[in-house]
């Protein structure tokens, strides 16, 4: 997490200094204060804040797909489902929700012989539970069955919550910021005038690529787990925060 360097401070000296501000001071302070007297000016500081906040894939999707042959129809269904209901039996004792799978069924004629083929697609939110039942179905079922390399991805709900942590965190650093600057000129920071998101983007993390080929002799290479990617939400905001007048006597 960064914030930018952009400050301005805004300190009237005295009740009868003479007004000079930009036009956006102006709309500014006659926001916060209503209308405008040497009396009443905002003393203001005005900072920029900066975020990024990264999260890595919360769900994953899985595709078992099973296909045969058989010489009627009936033989090639019955063959095909026992199969589906063995894997759809699987995912539930493992707390899979029926709502988080589904299922296709496309059946064909080749020749004398009908092919029925099927795909069962499920997605988990538990890594560790989704990696027990495909050593299950590798190590249960025949080559009829292929099961998927996972898939990761990132839910709708997860993309938010980091859009709106960073956006906060950026908040924070340009709060953190006019603090300080306050310290520094003797001033004790208010009330908040203005905050508005300026940008806001993200982008996915690209797979790190292997560095180096590898020489004759050298070992084999070990294989390559799925990669589990990273999106990264970047914030940038300004504010405007009032000094308060310690001029004014606690009544």
């Amino acid at each position: 997490m960064s914030s930018s360097n952009r400050v301005v401070a805004v300190i009237p000296a005295a009740a009868g200094w003479e007004f000079s501000g930009n036009d956006q001071e102006k709309e500014l302070e006659f926001r916060a204060g209503g209308k405008e007297t040497p009396n009443n000016r905002v003393r203001e500081v005005r900072v920029t804040g900066t975020a990024e906040v990264s999260c890595p894939a919360d769900r994953a999707s899985v595709r078992v797909n099973v296909s045969n042959s058989k010489e009627s129809v009936n033989e090639v269904a019955n063959s095909v489902s026992r199969r589906l209901e063995y894997i759809l039996q699987a995912l539930r004792q493992h707390g899979i929700r029926d709502e988080d799978t589904s299922v296709r069924r496309f059946l064909q004629r080749d020749a004398d012989v009908y092919r029925m083929d099927a795909e069962i697609l499920a997605t988990f939110s538990d890594f560790e539970k989704m990696e027990q039942i495909r050593s299950i179905l590798l190590e249960k079922l025949d080559r009829s069955v292929c099961v998927g390399t996972p898939q990761f991805f990132h839910s709708p709900e997860s993309l938010s919550g980091t859009r709106r942590r960073a956006c906060v965190s950026a908040v924070e650093n340009a709060q953190q910021k006019a603090r300080e600057v306050g310290q520094l000129l003797g001033q004790s920071l208010g009330p908040p005038l203005l905050v508005k998101e300026e940008e806001a983007k993200e982008w996915r993390n690209e797979e790190e690529e292997e560095g180096g080929g590898r020489g004759e002799q050298g070992p084999p290479p070990l294989p390559r787990l799925p990669h589990i990617p990273t999106v990264t939400a970047h914030s940038t905001v300004s504010a405007s925060f009032s000094f308060r007048d310690k001029s004014r006597k606690k009544v």
